[in-house]
């Protein structure tokens, strides 16, 4: 499955860079408001050291990690839920995405002036959060007033979707976002349709100058004391200097730039696999002479569901899985020394997935 993850914010905060230190595509970062009429759209590759480990033990002629769809969305400001600045169609495009990477600005730049006039954060982040729940608020109105119709016929689940939907109202009311309701998934399954945008994960990026990057500054205190009842990731990365990392193309000098930056790996990485526990998703493989592969799935998924990821007909006739654990894998050294250590294991429909199995789905149709 392809993970969608659209970077929001308001404009002037630094998405368009961090665009481009994820996605091969780049676009182009304007130090205007508004510039762009259209989102940006890349695909970026999750990085797994467990898929380079693997490879190197079995040699394929290929390897394929798992992917990411990146968009990044034009900056969001006051009134756009209806229809001010670019317009409220970009909200579609939040609709369309799995999860979301909320940018926040917490740098001061004279050159890169602030939409606002000033650096506030925790200002940006209510604008933002306050035309998702607007936008929201009119979707669950309207379901509201279908189901009222329904409701006074004497339909008994109506009557309780209904309920259901009176505490999302009042949720919103508050000015809270539908994510942070605590109901179970029964009665989530109530507003599944119309795909909330408060309901989405988010990952916040604090996006810093190259200074404040290993001591947070004041800006991002500010976001960590605000966020601190919902406790969501919150990641510092600088998207300058990750930028000028990225177009670096020898290995050595990416480590070179992030040590003297006093980091051990790009903040970008992170982004990634914060934006994958988000989702409560994990990785498998398969692993052979033609490909090592990683596959994503969400975390609970059974054998048979799981090999659909990797085609419907292995899903629709699958008999069974040969499984041998990540660790067993990279400890043996071979499918075949595995098998002979009594590692595979032979793995019905009901098994449940688990982070780095490396599988052999056999099927018939």
């Amino acid at each position: 499955m392809a993970l969608k993850c659209g970077i929001i914010g308001i404009a002037n905060v630094g998405k368009t860079t961090l665009f481009n230190c994820l996605s091969d595509t780049r676009a182009e970062a304007g130090k205007n408001a508004f510039t762009s009429n259209k989102s940006n759209l890349g695909v970026i590759n999750v990085p797994d050291e467990r898929l380079d480990r693997l490879s190197d033990l079995v040699k394929p002629a290929k390897i394929t990690p798992a992917t990411v769809e990146i968009v990044d969305i034009p900056g969001l400001t006051k009134g756009s839920s209806q229809g001010a600045g670019i317009g409220n169609q970009f909200l579609a495009d939040i609709r369309n995405t799995d999860a979301l990477i909320h940018v926040l600005r917490c740098f001061d730049d004279e050159s890169l002036p602030h939409v606002e006039g000033t650096v506030d954060p925790i200002r940006d982040l209510e604008t933002i959060n306050l035309e998702l729940q607007v936008k929201d608020m009119e979707s669950v109105d309207r379901k509201i007033q279908k189901t009222e119709k329904v409701a006074k016929l004497g339909d008994k689940n109506a009557r309780n979707e209904l309920e259901i939907l009176q505490m999302y109202k009042a949720h919103l009311d508050s000015l809270k976002p539908v994510r942070t309701l605590k109901l179970d998934d029964k009665s989530k399954s109530v507003i599944k349709d119309l795909f909330l945008l408060s309901e989405k994960p988010v990952v916040y990026v604090c996006n810093v100058d190259d200074a404040s990057l290993t001591s947070p500054n004041r800006y991002v205190q500010m976001v960590q004391e605000a966020l601190a009842e919902e406790k969501p990731e919150i990641l510092v990365i600088a998207a300058r200097l990750e930028a000028e990392i990225a177009e670096l193309e020898d290995p050595e000098d990416r480590l070179a730039f992030l040590a003297d930056a006093g980091l051990t790996e790009p903040g970008v990485n992170r982004l990634v696999r914060s934006a994958y526990n988000a989702l409560n998703l994990i990785s498998f493989f398969t692993a052979g002479p033609k490909e090592v592969r990683a596959w994503t799935i969400r975390k609970g998924l059974n054998a048979q569901q799981s090999a659909g990821a990797i085609h419907s007909d292995l899903e629709r006739g699958f008999i069974r899985s040969e499984v041998i654990k990540y660790a067993d894998y990279i400890k043996l050294g071979s499918e075949h020394a595995c098998k002979e250590a009594g590692k595979m294991l032979i793995e019905g429909k009901s098994y449940i997935m688990q982070d780095g199995d490396v599988i052999y789905v056999r099927f018939n149709i």
